[in-house]
C-alpha cells in the first residue's frame, strides 16, 4: 500500500529516509547483533547513540554549554508538574493562557503554589496571542510560563512575552526545530518529541543550570528532580532507548536539510500555501488571527458540521489522513511538521478545490 499524506497533529509524520534507516537497522544495529530495542541503557553502543544525539541537538539549536540537556520520559504533562515542583521556590508563577495545553500546566501548577493567570485569549475561544508586552508579573513570581505553540488552536507566539526578568518556561512541544530559536531567552524549554522530532515516548527538557538545583518543592519524586537526571546524564532510570534513537536519526536528517533556517524557509512555504488558499476560499476558512497563525498547525472550517465530516471522510479516501479537527473545537486540521513534504500541502490544497467546486 502507498504511504499516506499524514496530517495527525501527533504522533505524527516522520521522515521517510529515517523511517527506512531504521528499517534496516532494525534487527542489526550496526553490528552489534541486536536491535536497539533490545540493548541495555547502559551499553556502550547506546551511549554513544545518546551523546551523538545530544551533541546533534546542541548544535542544531546552538544551545550553549550552561544548559542541559535531558531525555525523559512522561510526555509534556509530567512537565506540568515537573516545572512548578523544581522551579516554583517562591511558590509562585505567572501562566499565560492561550489554549488547552497551557490551561492543563496552570491547573496542574496550582496543586503546587499560587498560578496567576496573566494573560489569556480563552474569550475568543483561544483564537489568538493575547498582549504581553505589560503583563501584571509580580516580584515574588518564580518565572513566567507559555505554550509557545497551540497544537489545537493553531496559533503561536511571534514575539515573546515582557517577563520583566523573570525566566520564561516554554512548552514548544508542536514547534520543536521547526524553525531557529535563541534558548538564551529561555530558563527552561521542553517538547514531547511526538509532533516533530520522533516517536511518541520522549520528552526533551533543556534547562538553564542554576535552575537545576537541590531545594525542590518538598515531596517531589526523586526521579522527578531535573538535578538526579541531569547527573546521570538522563540515565537515572532506564530511558526510552528506542525513542531517542529516532530522534538522533531525525537531527542527522535536519542537518542534512541544511539545518533550523532551511526548515524555517521550507515551513514558511507549506504554510502559504495552504493560508493562501484559505484566504480566498468561499467554502473553507481559518479560524485564527493572521497575526498569530502557526506554520505548524493550521485550523480550518466551513461553518457546516455536516460538510466537515464530508470533507474529513472524503480526504482519507484520497489518501489524506488524520484532518479531523481536535475533539474539542471540531472542524479540521491540517498539521505540516517538518516531515511533510511541500507536495504533501501542494496536493490537499488541490483537493479541497476540487472538493469546494463541487460542495459550493
Amino acid at each position: 500500500m502507498a504511504r499516506v499524506y499524514n496530517f495527525s497533529a501527533g504522533p505524527a509524520v516522520l521522515p521517510e529516509e529515517v523511517l527506512r534507516e531504521a528499517a534496516d537497522e532494525m534487527l542489526d544495529y550496526k553490528g552489534s547483533g541486536m536491535s536497539v530495542m533490545e540493548m541495555s541503557h547502559r551499553s556502550k553502543v547506546f551511549d554513544q547513540i545518546i551523546k551523538e544525539a545530544e551533541a546533534d541537538l546542541r548544535d542544531l539549536m546552538q544551545i550553549p554549554e550552561n544548559y542541559k540537556v535531558l531525555f525523559l520520559q512522561g510526555g509534556a504533562h509530567q512537565q506540568f508538574a515537573a516545572v512548578p515542583m523544581n522551579l516554583m521556590k517562591n511558590k509562585k508563577a505567572g501562566y499565560i493562557v492561550t489554549g488547552q495545553w497551557a490551561k492543563r500546566a496552570f491547573n496542574e501548577a496550582k496543586i503546587f503554589g499560587e498560578a496567576v493567570e496573566l494573560a489569556s485569549s480563552a474569550d475568543k475561544t483561544f483564537s489568538y496571542i493575547p498582549d504581553c508586552s505589560d503583563l501584571p508579573i509580580t516580584d515574588d513570581m518564580d518565572y513566567v510560563y507559555i505554550c509557545e505553540n497551540n497544537t489545537i488552536y493553531g496559533t503561536k507566539f511571534w514575539e515573546l512575552p515582557n517577563t520583566k526578568g523573570k525566566d520564561l518556561v516554554a512548552d514548544i512541544s508542536s514547534c520543536f526545530l521547526s524553525e531557529p530559536m535563541d534558548v538564551t531567552k529561555y530558563g527552561l524549554v521542553y517538547g514531547g518529541v511526538q509532533k516533530n522530532v520522533g516517536p511518541a515516548g520522549v520528552v526533551i527538557v533543556i534547562v538553564r543550570e542554576d535552575l537545576i538545583r537541590d531545594d525542590v518543592l518538598p515531596g517531589t519524586p526523586t526521579i522527578l528532580k531535573y538535578k538526579t537526571q541531569a547527573d546521570a546524564d538522563s540515565l537515572y532510570n532506564t530511558p526510552p532507548c528506542y525513542g531517542i534513537y529516532i530522534c538522533g536519526k531525525v537531527f542527522k536528517w535536519l542537518k542534512a536539510q541544511g539545518g533550523l533556517e532551511a526548515m524555517k524557509v521550507r515551513n514558511e512555504e507549506k504554510a502559504k500555501i495552504l493560508y493562501d488558499f484559505l484566504d480566498q476560499s468561499k467554502l473553507f476558512k481559518g479560524t485564527v488571527e493572521k497575526k498569530d497563525r502557526s506554520i505548524m498547525n493550521v485550523p480550518f472550517i466551513t461553518g457546516d458540521k455536516d460538510l466537515d465530516a464530508k470533507f474529513v471522510k472524503e480526504a482519507e479516501a484520497a489518501g489524506f489522513v488524520n484532518l479531523k479537527g481536535h475533539r474539542s473545537v471540531g472542524g479540521m486540521r491540517a498539521s505540516i511538521y517538518n516531515a511533510m513534504p511541500k507536495e504533501g500541502v501542494e496536493k490537499l490544497v488541490a483537493f479541497m478545490k476540487k472538493f469546494e467546486e463541487e460542495n459550493a
